[in-house]
Formats: structure tokens, C-alpha cells, sequence
């Protein structure tokens, strides 16, 4: 056995006697009954959410829809007999003015931009979107704002009651999993608050994805599409290309980017399959040409591809419910060919477009907060394409921070990066990345890609914000164990000691204080750093990992003060020295939108109100 893999397994060995945070599903699911009664003020809500974590069956569910996934009407007649259990039928949802998006990608991004548009000229939304980063009441939005906690609790109590007295002794499972449940809340939301439209983004895939029983939308997209979730929507590009276009529907109009042409041709064959008229959206700048700029409210530019979708979305949805003021049609004298699919129409965007473009928020994708010395560069990129994109853009925000100059502007001195900030006298600045990644996706992949950001520090630690998050049912999490996302971070950081050149063949090291009873200060970094190399160290959960980060310097994440043996690692203790020193210290959170969540959660209290 390698020295390596002894120290893993000893680093465990500690993880396994610490309190495991979330209890065991089963458990959950039998200590609470079905009308709970809350014992104080305010709690009603934390009730409804442990009851819908005892849904949480992901692992087991996936499973099941890949050995059914030759019978993709299995998966939606369960999912309508949900539905007609909880009091609607299909033909109810028609009634929402759906407009339904899928992709890889920026779907969620595009969703956020779509709704921010029709909510600029006037009209109710609703948005149903996955995952949440602080609170689950965030994936169903009205007017782009997260239903209350109260809406939350009352709308789920009613459907959870309505399904266990519809339940009968044919009934396989009495309960949708986790995302079905929310799904079906979602619609009950909408339909009940009457909103004008509902912009619904696919949890996975397609075809076989649980929102795919909406049967007449008003008009559906397909944002950018990538390698992601092979496990379940198969290996190459082209076999997810198939899954994606699934949501395509008779006669429904639907909208692409521009994407490779084998995916492409994909989409184009399974919307002819369906007789879907399917339409190429033009880039931005043909919207742009002859006019001034678009600006958009997220940064980056792959968002100009999201926005593009979405102008085209919310056009066409205003085309077909009558309304007017949607934009001139002007030509265009650079009109793009693919294939056989047809250009979506240029037009003039209308200034009700130009305010919801410049003012959608959609927070943990491209998000920067500036906060005293810190500044966070929150996105929830995940797979090899969103991670370059994010790349990016990092690396753009912080060129655009620095003085123009006419030669080289950057100086390493003792490993550290000395950059001129605009506005401010020299000084070292500190990159650190923060990353996690989680399911099968590559992760060594995604950590070789964010190389050329130069990091100083790379530090690594599972999506909890605490090591036990059992105070928190927005954070629970039953499908993980402790052990496995602490080893699954440790695997992240050999990752990238071993992309290092001049690390290869280094051994990793643990200095765990028994004393401290458990992985809260779980610190492995390799021995000896080298004095080019990046320094790498493992928190066990994102709140120590953000005290080690910020050292006090955060003027809103202000913690009582560092657990005991947090700066007990030589590299942990001479790191926070330079971070105290440092005049500006730039930190790129990525690799998992759950991440991206439990950070928000720390550096944002407001949100968890």
C-alpha cells in the first residue's frame, strides 16, 4: 500500500468517528410524522423541508431511470399519475403558458434572462428552476422573486397530504422522489397564484426528465450542450443531443444556439421527427448591429450566447399570445447556414428587452463580490465547457482590473503574484481557488483547465457548510456520507499536486490533532511545497475553509472565531500570515453549484432569511 493511500485512509479513519451531520433516511422518514407539530415559533417551514429531504432517493432514482431508459413513456405515465393523484391533470398545465428550456449549459441562465424580459413588460412569472444555493423555496419563483416561507409550507403540506390520501395498495412508492415532488408543487404554485407565464427549466436531459409531461408550451430552447451526466443521458455528444430534444412537441416552435453540426443535425432530425419547427438563434451582435449595445446583467461573455436563446424565447412567446411591441424585424447581411434549420429573425430588441437583459440576476454564475481586500468570483461551472467559459472570465475580471501598462505588469515575488490594481498602490495579491466537485464527472479534468489562473493556494472541501448540517434542513443532504465527500475532496487535491510538474512524485501528508475529535481540521497539503507550486490544503466543511481564506478580513462573514488546530498545518499557518498581508486577495469559487450555495449561504446571512 502506497504512503499515499495510507495517509487517505487514516484521514478517513478520523472522518469516521466524527458526527455524520444529516441522520439516515430511514430514520428521518420514521421520526416524523405526517402532521407534524411544531414546538416554536417560525419552524413551520423547517419541518416542510425535513419532510421533503426524507424524498431525497437520488442515488436509487437515477439507477431505476437508467435501466428504464428504453421506455421513456414509463417514466412519464409515473410521473402523471403523480400528478392526477395530487388533483391535475395534464391538460391543467396548458393553462401556464409554458415556456420550456433544456441544454448542457446556460439553460438556467437563459431561463433567468427569459423571465426577466416578460416580467419587464408587465406580467406575472413563474419560474421553476433546479438546483437551490441557499434555500429550496428558491427553485419556485414568482416575479423572479423565491415564493415565501409560508407559500412554501402551505403549498407543501396540501400536496403532501393530498398524495398519502391518494395512495392505495397497488401503489408502488406512495411518494414522488425528491425533484417529482417539487415539480408538482411548482405547477400547483403557479396555477394557484395565477401567473401569466411559467418559465420552466429541465432538471435533466429531456425526453425522459419529469417536466417533459407538459404536453402544448408555448415555445421551447435548447441552450448550449456539452458532455455531462453520461451516466445517465449517454457518452457522446450526439446521444445527449437526442435526450435534449426530447422536449420538442408538435407544431411548438422551438429555439437552438448555434452548436457543433453533428449535435446540431440531431436536434434538427428529432424536431422533424415531431414536425417541431426548429429556428438557429444569430448571435447577439446581429441584434446589436446598426443599435447601441445590449448590456447584460451577467458577466461573461458565453452569457451573450443565453441572452441571444432568450431574446428569441420571450419574442416568440409575446408573438404567439398576441402581444404587441416585440421588436422590428430588420435584415441582417451576415446570415449564418446550418445545415437545413432555419434563422431565427433579427429584430430590433424593444427597450422593455434592453431592461430585462440589463437587469436579470441570477446569483452563483458569474457572480463577483467585492468585499474590503476579498473579492469572490462565485459560478457553479461544473463540466469541461462551463469551466473553460468560467476560465474566462476569471481571468478577464482581473485583467480588467489592472493598469494599463506598456510591458509586463506582473512580478513573483516569493511565489506570490504582485499585480498593479487600478486605483491602488502595489501590492501582493493572492489568488485562491475554491473547489469541489461532485457525481462522476472528471474532476481531474476540471482542475487541469483551471491551471492558467495561477492560483497561489488551491483549497478543497465538500458542499457543507458546516461539518454537521442538521441544524439546517435547506442543507441536508441524505444521498452522501462524510466519508465519501471528504475522500472524494482529498482525490480532488492528488489531482492537482499531481498537474504540477515539479510536484510529481510527492507524497501526501496529514498532521490530525486527535484532540480536536474529528475532521474539523482536517489539513493535507504536500510535503514539502515546492516554492513554484501551488499549496494545497482540505477543509472539512466550507465554513473553515472560508475562515482560513478571508483571516478576519471579510467585513460581513465574521465567525466567532477559528476552530482549534485550524492553523495547525505548517502550510495552513504560513498561508494565513500572507493572507493577512496581502493586499487584495482574489477568490474563484467553482467546480459544483452546491459549492457556489453553501459560500452564498456564509458570505450572504440575508439570504437564509
Amino acid at each position: 500500500m502506497s504512503r499515499a493511500h495510507s495517509h487517505l485512509r487514516a484521514a478517513l479513519c478520523l472522518a469516521a468517528v466524527s458526527p455524520r451531520g444529516p441522520t439516515p433516511r430511514g430514520a428521518a422518514r420514521r421520526g416524523w410524522s405526517a402532521r407534524p407539530a411544531p414546538q416554536e415559533p417560525g419552524m413551520e417551514y423547517q419541518d416542510a423541508v425535513r419532510m421533503l429531504n426524507t424524498l431525497q432517493t437520488n442515488a436509487g432514482y437515477l439507477e431505476q431511470v437508467k435501466r428504464q431508459r428504453g421506455d421513456p413513456q414509463t417514466q412519464l405515465e409515473a410521473m402523471e399519475l403523480y400528478l392526477a393523484r395530487s388533483g391535475l391533470q395534464v391538460e391543467d398545465l396548458n393553462q401556464l403558458n409554458i415556456i420550456h428550456v433544456t441544454g448542457t449549459k446556460g439553460k438556467g441562465s437563459t431561463c433567468a434572462f427569459t423571465e426577466r424580459i416578460l416580467r419587464s413588460y408587465g406580467l406575472k412569472t413563474g419560474f421553476f428552476s433546479s438546483p437551490h444555493l441557499v434555500q429550496v423555496r428558491e427553485r419556485i419563483r414568482i416575479n423572479g422573486q423565491p415564493i415565501s416561507p409560508e407559500l412554501f409550507t402551505k403549498h407543501f403540506w396540501h400536496l403532501y397530504h393530498r398524495l398519502e390520501e391518494t395512495k392505495d395498495d397497488s401503489s408502488c412508492v406512495s411518494m414522488p422522489a425528491y425533484f417529482r415532488f417539487l415539480t408538482l408543487m411548482a405547477f400547483h404554485v403557479f396555477l394557484q397564484e395565477k401567473v401569466d407565464l411559467a418559465v420552466v427549466e429541465v432538471g435533466i436531459g429531456g425526453a425522459y426528465d419529469c417536466t417533459n409531461i407538459i404536453r402544448k408550451p408555448v415555445v421551447c430552447g435548447v441552450s448550449s450542450l456539452g458532455i455531462d451526466h453520461t451516466s445517465l443521458l449517454g457518452d457522446t455528444i450526439d446521444k445527449i443531443a437526442w435526450q435534449k430534444g426530447g422536449i420538442f412537441k408538435r407544431g411548438v416552435p422551438a429555439f437552438t444556439v448555434l452548436q457543433p453540426d453533428s449535435p446540431l443535425a440531431v436536434l434538427r432530425d428529432r424536431a422533424q421527427q415531431v414536425s417541431c419547427p426548429l429556428y438557429l438563434c444569430p448571435p447577439l451582435e446581429a441584434l446589436e448591429e446598426g443599435v447601441l449595445p445590449l448590456t447584460l446583467g451577467l458577466e461573461g461573455e458565453h452569457q451573450r450566447s443565453n441572452a441571444a436563446l432568450a431574446l428569441q424565447l420571450a419574442r416568440c412567446w409575446l408573438q404567439q399570445q398576441g402581444h404587441q411591441g416585440i421588436g422590428e424585424p430588420k435584415a441582417w447581411s451576415r446570415q449564418s447556414h446550418a445545415g437545413q434549420l432555419a434563422p431565427a429573425p433579427v429584430f430590433q430588441p424593444t427597450s422593455h428587452m434592453r431592461h430585462g437583459l440589463r437587469d436579470t440576476e441570477w446569483p452563483g454564475r458569474t457572480q463577483v463580490m467585492r468585499r474590503g481586500p476579498l473579492t469572490w468570483y462565485l459560478d457553479g461551472a461544473h463540466t469541461s465547457s462551463s469551466v473553460q467559459a468560467c476560465v474566462r472570465w476569471f481571468r478577464q475580471s482581473l485583467q480588467g482590473r489592472q493598469k494599463p501598462s506598456c510591458g509586463t505588469c506582473e512580478e513573483e515575488v516569493g511565489g506570490i503574484t504582485l499585480i498593479p490594481l487600478l486605483g491602488a498602490l502595489s501590492g501582493p495579491e493572492v489568488r485562491v481557488l475554491l473547489f469541489n466537485s461532485t457525481g462522476d464527472r472528471d474532476s481531474a479534468a476540471l482542475l487541469k483547465l483551471l491551471q492558467p489562473c495561477q492560483f497561489d493556494y488551491a483549497v478543497f472541501c465538500p458542499n457543507l457548510t458546516e461539518v454537521s448540517s442538521a441544524g439546517n434542513a435547506d442543507q441536508q443532504n441524505f444521498t452522501v456520507t462524510l466519508d465519501h465527500v471528504l475522500l472524494r475532496c482529498l482525490e480532488h487535491q492528488q489531482h492537482w499536486n499531481r498537474l504540477g510538474e515539479e510536484q510529481a512524485g510527492l507524497d501526501l501528508w496529514s498532521t490530525p490533532s486527535p484532540e480536536l475529535g474529528g475532521p474539523a481540521s482536517l489539513l493535507l497539503a504536500p510535503r514539502p511545497p515546492h516554492p513554484h507550486s501551488t499549496s494545497s490544503l482540505v477543509f472539512s466543511c466550507i465554513s473553515h475553509a472560508l475562515q482560513w481564506i478571508s483571516q478576519g478580513r471579510d467585513p460581513v462573514f465574521q465567525p466567532l472565531g477559528p476552530p482549534r488546530g485550524l492553523l495547525s498545518h505548517p502550510v495552513a499557518e504560513s498561508g494565513a500570515s500572507v493572507l493577512r498581508e496581502a493586499a487584495a486577495i482574489q477568490v474563484l469559487v467553482t467546480g459544483s453549484l452546491h459549492l457556489v450555495g453553501g459560500v452564498l449561504k456564509l458570505l450572504e446571512p440575508a439570504l437564509s432569511q
